[in-house]
């Protein structure tokens, strides 16, 4: 059965993808922190977790009651309602509303079963991030591929916001692959973002280094701060509220104003000095240049 496209239906929010070609560098805390921030702005956000067979967005949050969890209150579920009674459906009967103090969002969750990952179509999947146009701001929490659904997700996009942790060669040379993939799909550079997660970690290449090699600079740098991000993740709520103090919360706050043109601040962070010649020329030569 044929269902209208994505582009087919009017959309005013603003789409953001986080991205990253390297699984376990902290996508889905800057999904939900972007989503809080947003909606600590005042903003009406929906966060979607769209990593189909790993999304834990609910088990970071603690929404386990069995009141809020079903099969059905997930993207598997709004696909096989929108293609059972198209004439029915209505999105927001799909989502889940996350509250903490003056801060909500609504959340897309994940399938909750492997099987239903397998069954979901990128065409239905896009339309779905359609209708979900009357939320200011769609956070897109995506997995570490180049699959289809990405692809889709990506297009249509406002804003890549695309994650690396250059700790390491060969961390560098995955983000540099991952990023020249995106320039090759013909995505323009002003989409994408190019985010630094645990960016002030003791490691032997500097960012200014890699943004050399990468021919552009860090939209902006996060921080590491492990006792904070635990902080979160046992206490099942954003950073805001479990670390309001640390220098996490505040970066996060800092890329949050970057999407709602409050005065930029730089973030400072620590051993992002200029670097000598010779490391960066042995990072060019490593790539072959």
């Amino acid at each position: 059965m044929a269902v209208e496209t994505a582009n087919s239906l009017e959309r005013s929010s603003v789409i953001i993808s986080v991205f990253s070609t390297t699984p376990g560098i902290g996508k889905t805390i800057i999904a939900i922190n972007l989503a809080a921030g947003l909606a600590h702005e005042g903003y009406k956000v929906c966060l979607c977790d769209l990593d189909l067979q790993f999304g834990d967005v609910l088990n970071y949050l603690k929404i386990t009651s069995e009141t809020e969890l079903t099969s059905e209150k997930t993207v598997a579920g709004a696909q096989r309602y929108l293609l059972d009674h198209p004439n029915k459906f209505n999105i927001k009967d799909f989502l889940i509303d996350y509250t903490q103090g003056n801060v909500t969002f609504s959340i897309l969750p994940a399938p909750l079963y492997v099987f239903d990952a397998y069954q979901i179509d990128v065409q239905i999947i896009s339309n779905i991030i359609g209708r979900l146009n009357f939320f200011d701001y769609i956070i897109l929490d995506l997995n570490s591929m180049f699959s289809a659904l990405n692809l889709e997700m990506l297009d249509i996009s406002t804003v890549i916001n695309y994650v690396g942790v250059i700790d390491f060669l060969p961390a560098l040379k995955n983000y540099k692959v991952g990023y020249d993939t995106l320039i090759r799909f013909e995505y323009e550079e002003s989409k994408i973002r190019l985010v630094e997660n645990r960016a002030d970690s003791q490691k032997l290449i500097e960012g200014r280094d890699v943004e050399k090699l990468l021919g552009e600079p860090f939209y902006h740098r996060l921080p590491n701060d492990y006792p904070s991000v635990n902080k979160s993740i046992n206490s099942g709520q954003p950073l805001m509220f479990a670390a309001p103090d640390s220098k996490l919360t505040k970066s996060f706050d800092e890329l949050v104003g970057l999407y709602t043109n409050r005065p930029k601040s730089v973030l400072q962070g620590e051993g992002q000095t200029s670097s000598s010649g010779g490391l960066f020329s042995k990072i060019k030569s490593w790539f072959g240049f």
